[in-house]
């Protein structure tokens, strides 16, 4: 998280546009790329409100992810020679996760779901904090033909998230049916009037779910729709979201992913249309492929009565061999997990122990690949 270190850094920090609706459920806030968002709720907590996701179905207020929008002749055909993923594996109507890579060395600058409208329209969401870097690369290289608008205030992001999230939905007559990573605009019925939004099948918790994306300024209209549908809907924070995206091993920008750490590194290669003639990035992370990483992001599980924590050391032996990206307590497995950048040599293979420095004490970590917990995004 963004470190804020005075109350005038504080000031600058951007506010969602339903501060008041979580000021009102008793939210604990902390600074997050720049923004003020909410970490948990008073009457929930952490556990509760990871579990309320795993078993029933949570909302999150994640309009902090920034928003940018790409249009104009060849716009599609401009974007997917720019960032990682193939769009020509998908059609209109679907998302896709990608990556945004700086062309020299490879690195990580942001991951980005790339929702595509039309040959001449994609919608990005970038991360909060790298939401201005992304369209500044973008601007930079696109052609007179292809505009690039920061739209970052200009929506609200709404996840809602839990086995139940298509019965909820349901009840507000928006559309569920459709894949995932596929997209559906529609109109909510709200007591403001009506609210034309977007209708995802995305998520960073592992369970069915749903992303809204619609204008900022019904966002309180839309939440409070979404709370007087009933089915015990219960609000949830970054901390909670931070231990269901750690529990599925998707990566944080940040920490799992960076400037220094590349797809390869991260296992992440899946988001890279190796086979495009073009896109950032491309001979410095055909070279690693080819070359084999000098390191690999794992997963770690307990095996002692610990929990691993970003920044911790991995050890075999008196060797120091990686060190933890994300680390937690996982309320599914009821054990510390984590990801850990490690190296490539000595060979680890899953299922060997490994040893966490948590604060001089060493605590033995066994290695799996990750998802800690079976998917249920379908």
């Amino acid at each position: 998280m963004t470190d804020v270190t005075s109350d005038a850094a504080a000031t600058r920090l951007r506010r969602s546009p339903l501060h008041e609706r979580h000021t009102a459920l008793g939210a604990k806030f902390a600074p997050f790329g720049g923004w003020e968002m909410p970490l948990e709720y008073a009457g929930g907590g952490v556990l509760k409100e990871h579990t309320s996701v795993r078993t029933g179905v949570g909302v999150f207020d994640v309009s902090h992810l920034g928003k940018a929008r790409v249009t104009g002749p060849g716009a599609a055909e401009f974007v997917n020679a720019c960032l990682s993923n193939d769009l020509g594996r998908i059609g209109p109507g679907r998302a896709q996760y990608t990556l945004c890579c700086d062309d020299a060395t490879g690195g990580v600058v942001d991951d980005i779901i790339a929702y595509l409208h039309a040959d001449d329209h994609v919608f990005l969401i970038p991360n909060a904090a790298n939401t201005a870097e992304v369209v500044r690369r973008l601007r930079a290289a696109a052609p007179p033909s292809v505009t690039v608008t920061d739209e970052h205030e200009a929506y609200a992001v709404l996840a809602v998230q839990g086995p139940r999230s298509a019965e909820l939905l349901d009840a507000l007559g928006l559309p569920t049916g459709h894949d995932y990573m596929s997209f559906s605009t529609a109109t909510l019925d709200a007591a403001t009037g009506p609210v034309e939004l977007t209708v995802c099948r995305t998520g960073y918790t592992g369970e069915l779910g749903y992303e809204l994306v619609l204008p900022a300024g019904h966002a309180v209209a839309v939440w409070d729709a979404l709370f007087a549908a009933g089915f015990d809907l219960r609000a949830c924070g970054l901390a909670a979201r931070d231990t269901l995206r750690t529990e599925m091993g998707y990566p944080l920008h940040g920490q799992d992913l960076s400037l220094e750490i590349t797809p390869v590194q991260a296992r992440s290669g899946w988001a890279v249309g190796w086979d495009k003639p073009a896109f950032w990035g491309r001979d410095a992370l055909l070279a690693e492929k080819t070359a084999g990483p000098r390191r690999t992001l794992r997963g770690l599980e307990a095996v002692d009565r610990a929990i691993p924590r970003p920044g911790m050391t991995v050890h075999v032996g008196d060797a120091q061999v990686g060190i933890v990206t994300s680390g937690t307590f996982s309320p599914t497995k009821k054990q510390g997990i984590a990801l850990a950048l490690l190296d490539t040599d000595p060979k680890l293979a899953d299922g060997d122990l490994v040893e966490v420095d948590i604060r001089g004490r060493r605590a033995q970590m066994r290695l799996t690949r990750p998802p800690f917990v079976t998917p249920s995004v379908r």
